[in-house]
């Protein structure tokens, strides 16, 4: 892409990823990509803020030429991880003038990561500034969101604020700006589901800040630009928000039917007793479908074949899925059918120690379902009602 303006003066010079698959390879990514870089020009000095995943380094070098810039002064590293700074060798090599301008810490994972000399370096502490010639950056801390050294970078003259991987999106779009916020919501919101939930905790507070700052726009270093930032702000309010939605989310594998007909019984009677499910078939599931559920679920429900003594490996992975991500879910349990033994419900169970949740009693069963097994999926079925009633 060539650069994009977002005020004159402040360039969007990243690049779309259209076709990458996996991100991490771990992270379905239906809309592709992006990797952000911002380029700001002073009366005296030019900075540009990140840079782009080394595979597509000659773009970026590309699109700083399009962009008319034959010096830089300062590379503004707001986080060290590859997708931002992987092409950071490259354009210190073009524009060997340049100091990195960042923190410690990010100086620290920056030297792991890409080899960056300590010369090259030029450190900053929380609040301070960098006067570009009538146009100041001022660095606002952010750490853990998503790693130890993320830092935002507050743009005061233009009110633009640049969040770094905070309130991004997976999404490869020839729009700019998120003006259309409901094509804009599920991206971010799966992009928040895989990415920052577990780190929830922290976010209030940065939400407040990012509040009290009065920005115009929020420019994150994935997705597009938010030109109306409450949108964005007040989306993330309800995803971290501790009280979860009357929701379940029922996941699960079953080899020979018999856990399927477990797993229809209590979808049906969740629905007939007002309660929203989603159903994911563990095998071809997408790990951004299962995310993006537990942001909102009261109840997690894992169904599951036994093999050998244990849950199948695809019930395994979702439950330690779940327990990295954190969620807000107040309820768990197990369901399946067994053949001739096993610690299956245990297992999953001790999978799931990071989930605050009251394990409701499961339905565990030997072979085909028998109409007595089905009664105890309904009254499971009332128990999560219940439960949710009472949230």
């Amino acid at each position: 892409m060539a650069a994009r303006t977002l005020k004159p003066g402040v360039d969007a010079v990243g690049v779309l990823d259209w076709d990458k698959p996996l991100f991490d390879d771990l992270i379905p990514l239906p809309d592709g990509t992006s990797y952000n870089a911002y380029l700001i020009k002073g009366q005296d000095k030019v900075a540009l803020l990140d840079t782009v995943d080394r595979a597509f380094c000659d773009e970026l070098l590309a699109n700083l030429a399009a962009a008319g810039v034959s010096r830089l002064d300062y590379v503004v590293a707001q986080h060290a991880e590859q997708d931002h700074s992987g092409s950071l060798p490259a354009v210190l090599a073009r524009f060997p003038e340049a100091k990195v301008v960042t923190n410690q810490k990010c100086a620290e994972l920056l030297k792991l990561h890409v080899h960056l000399p300590a010369e090259a370096v030029t450190l900053i502490k929380d609040g301070d500034i960098l006067d570009l010639g009538g146009r100041t950056l001022q660095f606002i801390f952010a750490p853990w969101v998503h790693w130890p050294e993320t830092m935002f970078t507050h743009l005061l003259q233009d009110k633009i604020l640049f969040t770094c991987d905070f309130l991004g999106a997976h999404r490869a779009t020839s729009d700019l700006f998120a003006d259309d916020e409901p094509q804009a919501y599920p991206a971010a919101k799966r992009y928040y589901a895989e990415i920052m939930m577990p780190f929830r905790a922290r976010m209030s507070g940065y939400i407040q800040k990012v509040e009290s700052l009065g920005v115009d726009m929020i420019a994150p270093s994935h997705g597009p630009v938010y030109r109306r930032p409450q949108f964005i702000l007040d989306a993330h309010k309800d995803w971290i928000a501790d009280k979860p939605k009357n929701h379940a989310l029922v996941a699960y594998v079953s080899m020979h039917g018999s856990t399927k007909i477990m797993v229809d019984r209590l979808v049906d009677r969740l629905i007939d007793l007002g309660v929203a499910v989603t159903r994911i078939n563990l095998p071809t599931m997408d790990l951004g479908h299962m995310a993006m559920a537990l942001v909102d679920a009261a109840t997690v429900v894992i169904g599951t074949s036994t093999v050998l003594a244990g849950p199948h490996p695809a019930a395994a992975s979702a439950a330690y899925v779940a327990n990295m991500l954190r969620p807000k879910a107040r309820f768990a349990t197990v369901i399946g059918s067994w053949a001739w033994g096993g610690k299956t419900v245990e297992t999953i169970k001790g999978m799931l120690g990071n989930l605050k949740v009251e394990f409701l009693d499961p339905v565990e069963i030997k072979g085909l379902p028998t109409e007595a097994d089905l009664e105890a999926i309904d009254k499971l079925a009332a128990t999560i009602q219940a439960k949710h009633a009472g949230l």
